[in-house]
């Protein structure tokens, strides 16, 4: 009998193999010991949904309230009508489970925590429900429903093995360089319609999926889109989402289409449209610590909402360095 004699990288590749197929078969999540000591420096990577054990009902609802949330609790929703028809995948890529695609991964080892944009400690189903409020204009789910449990339950099997206090590399949205000009609403137009219009429609309109339960591609402004109060309503964030994510299925954050600049005025484009609008009066009460581009004020520091909301940002941080400086005196 002929021995095969395999190299170093060949061993670890075909134990990996192993692991894997042995998993899949068995429909858990495999160890991520592996990826612990051997893959260190690469971003983190979220399981797939092929993973969960068809024993484990709890999860799996979760992944289909996060992938179909508009079949759910939508417009037509078939559990509830208390969101916009868009689906919390839209803006959490493959289920919250890509790099820098607004993953979960440190969901379950960062919360309970105290956010200053609430002044206060925030639990899972509070940030949650800051979602369904905010991204999917909606209103809050009940917090001992089935949903809810069952949404915090797949946020704990997609972050489970993350050390409490720990972020991944790759976690959340990617963080963008400052540009040395204010983002360009203009520019962003045409780059839209270059790269974006084709999916998200003329007016941003996005399309409904063939049922019209939901979007198959999110609206980006409009009734149906997210409200002010949003995350990516901040133009930092939704250009480094764009960056790392967009155009969908071309780019990747290691393979990106768009330039920095480019996912800097189409997010200023983008969000310079009209939107729902939101309360939100009640956000940031201690004023100083809004974060450099939020665009609605008061501000402490003196520098306008125009510039708040599309840069140039560095001067502004320059300025908040300095007063830290000072302060420490």
């Amino acid at each position: 009998m002929k021995t095969i004699a395999y190299s170093g990288l060949e061993a670890t590749i075909m134990f990996l193999f192993i692991v894997l197929l042995l998993s899949a078969c068995t429909h858990k999540k495999p160890s991520k010991d592996i990826e612990k000591t051997s893959m260190k420096e690469i971003p983190w990577q979220g399981w797939s949904k092929d993973f969960i054990s068809p024993q484990d009902s709890l999860v799996r609802y979760g992944y289909e309230l996060i992938s179909n949330t508009s079949q759910y609790l939508g417009p037509k929703g078939s559990v509830a009508q208390i969101s916009n028809g868009m689906n919390c995948q839209n803006c959490h890529i493959s289920g919250g489970t890509v790099p820098w695609g607004n993953n979960y991964s440190a969901v379950v080892s960062t919360y309970p925590k105290f956010r200053d944009r609430s002044g206060g400690m925030e639990t899972i189903p509070k940030r949650i429900n800051d979602c369904f409020e905010r991204s999917l204009n909606g209103r809050a789910l009940d917090s001992n429903s089935l949903e809810m449990r069952s949404i915090v339950a797949y946020m704990h099997w997609v972050g489970d093995d993350i050390p409490q206090g720990e972020k991944p590399p790759g976690s959340g949205i990617k963080e963008l360089a400052f540009l040395d000009r204010a983002a360009d609403p203009n520019k962003g137009r045409n780059v839209y319609i270059n790269s974006c219009q084709n999916c998200h429609g003329n007016n941003g309109e996005g399309q409904l999926n063939i049922s019209g339960t939901g979007y198959t591609y999110p609206p980006l402004w409009g009734a149906n889109s997210y409200n002010e109060g949003a995350g990516l309503y901040r133009i930092s964030r939704l250009a480094g989402f764009v960056k790392a994510n967009m155009p969908f299925l071309l780019a990747t954050y290691n393979h990106p289409v768009l330039s920095d600049e480019e996912s800097w005025d189409v997010a200023a484009y983008i969000n310079s449209q009209p939107r729902p609008g939101k309360d939100i009066s009640q956000d940031w009460p201690d004023i100083s610590k809004k974060p450099i581009d939020h665009p609605f004020g008061p501000y402490s520091d003196g520098f306008s909402e125009e510039q708040h909301k599309f840069g140039p940002f560095q001067p502004i941080k320059e300025a908040r360095d300095s007063r830290k400086k000072t302060a420490l005196k």
